[in-house]
């Protein structure tokens, strides 16, 4: 392995925050392979976990033997006796080790273990007399030497940016992050599981294109070499979906991931899981039923209950959840009737009250704005922050997309719906537009629209306009942003803790 201290050095040099404690280290690896163990094996065969023994502890015979392995998280030489902690994937046991059950040459393995080691090992279960679960070790077997010490145990990584760099060392430290992943999982999981037994068939889209849509935001470009032309990351599965329905079809879904070159703030994250799903004949009252249901599924089935705790606040995602109409909260909130009011009407009442301050110091024109961009930031600043428990907002000004169905009631609305919990907007969902010729003429007015400079427009998209022409059965649309989710499954309150390697500059 590493014979002499030249090659030691030289590991150093490479190694950028290289210190004596890893240098110890190595040596003890040359010390294993020098008693012909192998400190890195192949494999070894885990008969069980640690929650297992210490759920099932009463049912377990004393001559029952198992087999598990793990980390070493707390190590006590005591002469002949020696006792550690074990942690693997479900949580930690401690072991004992007796030199005169196991014999000498055995037991001499240990003084080349430390903290952090992966090791293997073998024996029965007992309590001490402590009352602790206890595997009395008849083996031990080496499966990863450590060379860099772990954090020390009750410090561990404070520092923000560290964690995240280092998220391995986080989750070992710190068995609430490993815990939080490990639901993202299962959370990912049961939505499919939930979407199957619906009849919804998972479908995946495209990740680069020469074109983007189905989100209003900024797009990451980068270049194809092969073919000698620019793409786009994309923003939205949409229009792809949507045109999966027109080719037959008519529950389709896809999770996976979408990018926006955008800001960075506590729900925000320029990567990010988004899941979507079309309903053929359906509309968004039927997606309000299946949003509200999805979330209290994954709940129930990954913490066992519909309530949920961010930031101190406890709150019930069993379903129904509230609806109330967009211009609704905006009217109970300013005290002003903005649907049944003209722009004009809007603006001398916003002029008069001091209204929007915030949004006309960030350069919001008042007198540019449509009647629906004055209720929509009247609303983003005075009500949002406002929706605690689960909320379907509804009904939006028709300006805010241009793929959502004109509203049967209102023409100055469209029938689309934002949930919100916490003050945190959770989805997007609408009665998709699947008229081709009123398509078309929005479609070509977000290219006019970014042409004049809007970098949040999308350019025309002629295959998925052709695709409408064809035909797309009544739909309804959803869409969920899973890391939000998460956010609250685990009570994370930002959105870097619930990805695990997040962006950290360099």
């Amino acid at each position: 392995m590493y014979n002499s201290y030249e090659e030691l050095n030289n590991l150093r040099n490479i190694m950028e925050d290289s210190n004596e404690f890893v240098v110890e280290r190595i040596k003890k690896v040359n010390g294993m392979v020098g008693k012909g163990i192998n400190p890195y094996p192949y494999s070894f065969n885990v008969t069980t976990h640690s929650r297992f023994i210490l759920d099932n502890f009463d049912n377990i015979n004393s001559d029952e033997e198992f087999v598990l392995a793990g980390r070493i998280m707390l190590l006590r030489k005591m002469g002949k006796v020696t006792f550690l902690n074990l942690q693997d994937q479900s949580g930690q046991i401690q072991v004992y080790f007796h030199e005169g059950s196991l014999g000498s040459d055995i037991y001499e393995i240990l003084k080349l273990v430390d903290v952090g080691d992966i090791i293997g090992v073998s024996g029965t279960v007992f309590r001490t007399k402590t009352d602790e679960i206890t595997i009395k070790a008849k083996t031990i077997t080496i499966l990863s030497k450590a060379i860099r010490p772990l954090p020390e145990k009750y410090h561990g990584i404070q520092d923000m940016d560290l964690r995240q760099r280092h998220r391995s060392l986080d989750m070992i430290m710190n068995s609430e992050v490993k815990e939080r992943f490990i639901k993202r999982s299962k959370a990912m999981f049961a939505l499919r599981q939930y979407m199957d037994s619906l009849g919804f068939m998972e479908m995946e889209t495209p990740i680069l294109d020469t074109k983007y849509g189905g989100g209003e935001a900024k797009p990451f470009i980068t270049n194809v070499n092969a073919l000698g032309c620019e793409v786009f990351m994309n923003v939205s599965p949409e229009l792809y979906l949507k045109r999966l329905m027109v080719g037959g079809i008519e529950r389709v879904y896809t999770l996976g991931r979408s990018f926006r070159n955008e800001g960075i703030d506590r729900t925000h994250y320029p990567e990010f899981s988004l899941f979507e799903c079309y309903m053929a004949y359906a509309d968004y009252r039927d997606m309000m039923r299946l949003m509200e249901n999805i979330y209290e599924h994954i709940f129930a089935k990954v913490n066992g209950t519909t309530t949920a705790c961010y930031d101190g606040i406890e709150i019930d995602f069993k379903a129904p959840w509230k609806r109330e109409r967009m211009c609704d909260l905006v009217k109970n909130e300013i005290e002003f009737d903005v649907e049944n009011k003209t722009k004009e009407e809007i603006i001398e009442f916003i002029t008069s009250k001091e209204l929007l301050s915030q949004a006309i110091n960030d350069g919001f024109v008042l007198e540019e704005a449509s009647k629906g961009e004055l209720i929509m930031t009247l609303f983003e600043e005075y009500c949002e922050d406002k929706l605690i428990e689960p909320t379907f907002v509804i009904d939006f000004p028709i300006e805010s997309s241009p793929l959502c169905k004109v509203h049967r009631e209102n023409p100055e609305l469209i029938e689309r719906f934002e949930p919100y919990a916490f003050g945190v907007e959770l989805g997007n969902a609408y009665s998709e537009l699947n008229d081709p010729l009123r398509q078309r003429i929005l479609l070509h007015e977000q290219a006019e629209k970014l042409r004049a400079g809007l970098e949040t427009a999308s350019p025309m998209d002629e295959e998925f306009a052709v695709a409408i022409d064809v035909g797309m059965p009544p739909a309804g649309g959803l869409g969920i942003g899973i890391d939000r989710l998460i956010m609250f499954l685990t009570g994370a309150t930002s959105i870097k803790d619930v990805i695990a390697f997040p962006l950290v500059k360099r």
